[in-house]
């Protein structure tokens, strides 16, 4: 079974499409399946469509927070989930090729040693990133200081990723941090358990500009990774 999570705030306009294709996707690609929309604080009419979609299509499952926490959002989609894989799209950033290729480098069943996360990479040899230079070079520097400060390995935890559920569900359960973080905690997490995780180079088009400025994000962003050091701690020697 693979458990697909969408977290949704304010996708009335996006939400259908985006389903709709990922049904569609892997329904073609075969075996079980569940999509989990996780609605979180929407002040439009998102928790009603997702519902609808719910209705029309059974592998959709819809949870509602009542507020809005994208890592909260991602938290509870992957504690809802019944698969052994998950795959984390976000409404407006999703490929089904990466989520294939993703699935065939997890395939823990057949390498137990092999990844219990791929990560979608902006930032990996041979990733194609179509933002703005500014938000380009935002993410390079948040890289650099999770490298600095955690010992991270990946260039890039951000955005789309497959992670082993069957792994990582007592770390997902740990994970302290939400909003931007909740992801870079479970990878840190998964790092420091001596789990392995990977990378796979992807192309970036933004279906839409950023809801949130740079501006507002990184004095958010900033607070949240100390309050990560203040949980995680120093990174251990190696």
């Amino acid at each position: 079974m693979i458990s697909i999570v969408l977290p949704a705030f304010n996708e009335a306009t996006m939400l259908e499409t985006t389903v709709r294709t990922v049904v569609e996707g892997f329904r073609a690609r075969g075996g079980p399946f569940e999509v989990h929309v996780v609605e979180n604080g929407s002040t439009d009419d998102t928790a009603a469509v997702a519902r609808r979609l719910a209705g029309a299509w059974p592998e959709v499952q819809v949870a509602s927070l009542g507020y809005a926490d994208y890592g909260d959002a991602l938290r509870a989609g992957l504690l809802a989930s019944t698969g052994d894989a998950a795959v984390i799209f976000d409404v407006d950033y999703y490929d089904l090729a990466f989520a294939a290729a993703a699935l065939d480098a997890l395939d823990a069943s057949a390498d137990p040693t092999g990844p219990v996360v791929v990560v979608g990479s902006k930032r990996a040899p041979g990733a194609q990133d179509e933002r703005t230079m500014l938000r380009r070079l935002a993410t390079a520097i948040f890289s650099g200081i999770l490298r600095r400060l955690f010992g991270l390995s990946l260039s890039d935890t951000h955005g789309m990723k497959v992670v082993s559920l069957a792994a990582l569900r007592p770390i997902v359960a740990e994970c302290r941090c939400g909003a931007d973080l909740f992801d870079t905690e479970l990878i840190i997490r998964a790092e420091r358990a001596g789990l392995r995780v990977a990378e796979i180079p992807v192309v970036v088009r933004e279906l839409r500009p950023s809801r949130t400025s740079i501006l507002r994000r990184v004095p958010r962003t900033l607070g949240g990774i100390i309050r990560l050091r203040r949980v995680l701690g120093r990174p251990p020697k190696r």
